[in-house]
């Protein structure tokens, strides 16, 4: 072919894009998100040749005339392994496929891994030598970043996940450009000093505290001002419930951003329902356009066949989920604990897409003590990192501070948690506003008639099921169920009453599972709390007497114990529930700092170093070849597979709009995130269940929507099988 008409992609419509167009605009692109970590030769040199494959002969027959599929990854990365740069190889052979494990000498062409293809790559003989026509011979990069320099492994596994995200991205982004017909879908936000500029004029409104806990919040507040000055790093906010760390820690991370030039600020939260209040807030100050609330678990991968080879997934089709995927260009993002932390283990190109704009970013870590103990280790890990070398600050915010100090002093020369508020004992003391009480009930029957003694009560179950069965045990006025069952709009509509009838002094009984007792606004003159780790209960008890408005003595938290077999209950809630158990026995006040302390010394003791990182994560990243796609399958936080359902509402105008779009087959970034008000998550099991009974009609982008209307209950919602089994939220 003649230099300049070699075509890398074709639309619809059928206009062609330019091959070296893409390569030059991915390799832009890319140069400069790697930039952010001092890498950006090797986010330049990704880009220009992730896929010179495209040159030959072969690939210019399958995109014009739909010959045979061609694998056109591997060639780059054979390019690279020539000038002996292993990670621009992996990055490239695997920028459709996923993170590719590498592989050794003895690799087999067909296994899959980085060694194996280019030895497929070899004997193939695919001529994709025209690239010379367009394109200079690549040549060694001098220099890396000065933190790879005899560190161990997993410095270098990151690296290699960091650069792999800034091509991803990049490809996606330059093709979108290209399907969109140079109309991108995306930018236009505030800038950070906008965002500032926003939050400071609402935070006027509140004028000058008069009350002693609204004086003590503004102390607070201050106190992560002045924070906000200093070197970044690592940070701790430890103030409990009620102390306004929602807003305090929005105003240490603007004005940190600021003065550090940081790019985004993240939140990472344990639970959805704090995700969907706190970005709720965060929209009201900032604007919508600004937050990106990203929990929804949609997973494009599973749409392609695995034994596809690469060229299969180069379809429009196709290529339009994938540009769809989210990739946190918002000034603010708020995810969960799952989409973060899976994330930086994951090797899917959709998932992996986002990591590289964690970098240079202000991470905020609330209710840090839910980090899940079976992966604590890789998570400290990969949060020391990305402070260390990354350009991120971090807070660790949470009313329970569990002892992660001398985890972080063992990365790298030692990273130092420098705590905002030190006066802790002092706060724990001021907010002090319940009484907790031990108590037995022999059935949901009897704890029923409990709560209905309550005009206005609080009460948390461990498990879906139970807070179902004992909602159905509750009658009359105002009574109210929340679960992750009700897709995210409904529950706000559902706590929009509740919190009117609390002000209005409606009667007001409430069943929740746990989803509610962290991060949402709620006060409740009495709670009851079934028996649960010592950091839960606590978190529960920040639903009462919240405003101190009662005296404490008064504003009792029951922590009652159902009658069940211990071996019927999963072990990672069953020791938790044992060692509150302990705790109780040896403190008189349960709440205590000391308490605390004793609670997670307790809890990391008896799970000991191995099962901190139960997978062994840690280790296998510290090889020399590290096994990427084994390790993502491995690192799950949720151990159970899960699917998302659009739940369809005949009187939601903008429900019904978006449920039209996504069946017509359009799909964006925009409308996806629109789309997960109306979502809801459920595992494997339950979804089958769903599926046989054919309540469900599959949509394009790896979504369902569900069909049935009686298989969504007004109050309690999405009717599904529910074993015994605990509740876990994503």
């Amino acid at each position: 072919m003649k230099m300049g008409n070699y075509i890398g992609h074709t639309s619809e419509e059928g206009r062609q894009q330019l091959l070296i167009d893409h390569l030059k605009g991915t390799s832009l692109l890319a140069e400069r998100f790697a930039s952010v970590f001092d890498a950006p030769e090797w986010g330049r040199m990704a880009g220009l040749y992730h896929d010179i494959g495209k040159y030959s002969a072969a690939f210019q027959r399958r995109i014009l005339e739909d010959g045979p599929r061609v694998d056109h990854s591997t060639a780059g990365a054979l390019l690279m392994k020539k000038i002996k740069n292993v990670p621009l190889a992996l990055c490239i052979a695997s920028h459709h496929s996923g993170l590719l494990n590498t592989g050794t000498k003895l690799s087999n062409v067909n296994d899959g891994t980085l060694m194996g293809r280019l030895k497929k790559e070899l004997k193939g003989k695919l001529d994709y030598s025209a690239y010379r026509q367009e394109l200079p011979e690549p040549v060694p990069i001098r220099k890396a970043p000065a933190f790879l320099y005899g560190k161990d492994q997993f410095y270098y596994s990151f690296f290699i996940r960091m650069l792999f995200s800034c091509l991803v991205d990049a490809d996606f982004l330059d093709t979108e450009r290209f399907v969109n017909d140079g109309k991108v879908q995306r930018g236009g936000f505030a800038t950070m000093e906008e965002l500032h500029d926003l939050f400071f004029a609402y935070y006027a409104t509140f004028g000058k505290p008069t009350t002693p806990i609204n004086q003590k919040r503004q102390e607070i507040y201050q106190q992560c001002l002045d924070a906000a000055e200093k070197e970044p790093g690592m940070f701790s906010l430890t103030v409990p419930t009620g102390g306004g760390k929602t807003l305090s820690s929005l105003a240490f991370a603007l004005k940190h951003a600021i003065k550090y030039k940081k790019q985004r600020i993240i939140y990472i939260i344990p639970y959805t329902s704090i995700i969907e209040q706190t970005a709720d807030i965060f929209r009201n100050i900032l604007g919508d356009g600004n937050v990106i609330e990203h929990h929804m678990n949609v997973d494009y991968d599973k749409d392609y066949d695995k034994n596809y080879d690469d060229d299969k997934k180069e379809d429009d089709g196709l290529n339009r989920k994938k540009l769809a995927t989210e990739n946190w260009d918002a000034p603010v993002i708020v995810t969960t604990n799952v989409q973060f932390f899976e994330s930086l283990f994951a090797a899917k190109t959709s998932r992996c897409r986002k990591v590289h704009n964690i970098a240079n970013s202000v991470l905020i870590f609330d209710e840090a003590q839910m980090l899940p103990e079976p992966y604590l280790r890789p998570c400290i890990r990969s949060m020391g990192e990305l402070v260390a070398n990354y350009r991120c600050t971090a807070v660790l915010c949470t009313a329970t501070q569990p002892s992660l100090e001398t985890y972080f002093s063992r990365i790298g020369e030692g990273l130092k948690v420098r705590e905002i508020c030190p006066d802790t004992q002092g706060l724990y003391g001021f907010f002090r506003r319940v009484t907790y009480r031990f108590m037995d009930v022999d059935s949901l029957e009897s704890l029923a008639a409990q709560l209905k003694e309550h005009e206005q009560v609080l009460c948390v179950t461990n498990s879906k099921k139970d807070a179902r069965d004992l909602y159905q045990l509750m009658t009359g006025d105002g009574c109210y169920h929340l679960s992750t069952f009700m897709y995210p709009a409904h529950r706000r509509r559902v706590l929009a009453i509740i919190r009117q009838r609390l002000k209005d002094g409606l009667p007001c009984r409430v069943i929740s599972t746990s989803l509610i007792q962290a991060g949402v606004d709620v006060d409740f003159p009495v709670v009851y709390r079934e028996i649960a780790g010592l950091d839960s209960i606590i978190q529960t008890g920040g639903r009462c007497n919240r405003e101190g408005k009662q005296r404490t003595e008064d504003s009792t938290v029951y922590i009652y114990d159902l009658p069940k077999p211990m071996n019927r209950i999963p072990a990672f809630v069953r020791r938790p529930i044992e060692i509150t158990q302990m705790v109780a026995k040896d403190h008189a006040d349960i709440a205590s700092a000391e308490s605390i302390k004793a609670y997670f010394d307790q809890l990391h003791y008896t799970l000991g170093e191995d099962q901190l990182d139960s997978k062994d994560v840690l280790k296998r990243l510290e090889v020399n070849k590290p096994a990427f796609t084994e390790i993502a399958k491995d690192f799950k936080l949720i151990e159970e597979d899960s699917r998302t359902v659009f739940i369809p509402i005949d009187d939601d105008l903008d429900n019904q709009k978006i449920l039209a779009q996504l069946r017509s087959g359009v799909c964006s970034r925009s409308i996806l995130r629109k789309a997960n008000q109306y979502m809801v998550g459920v595992y494997e099991n339950q979804f089958r269940k769903l599926e046989e009974m054919n309540k469900l009609d599959a949509l394009e982008f790896g979504l369902y929507v569900l069909t049935d209307p009686a298989a969504y209950d007004p109050d309690t919602g999405l009717v599904v099988n529910m074993e015994d089994g605990i509740g876990i939220f994503l």
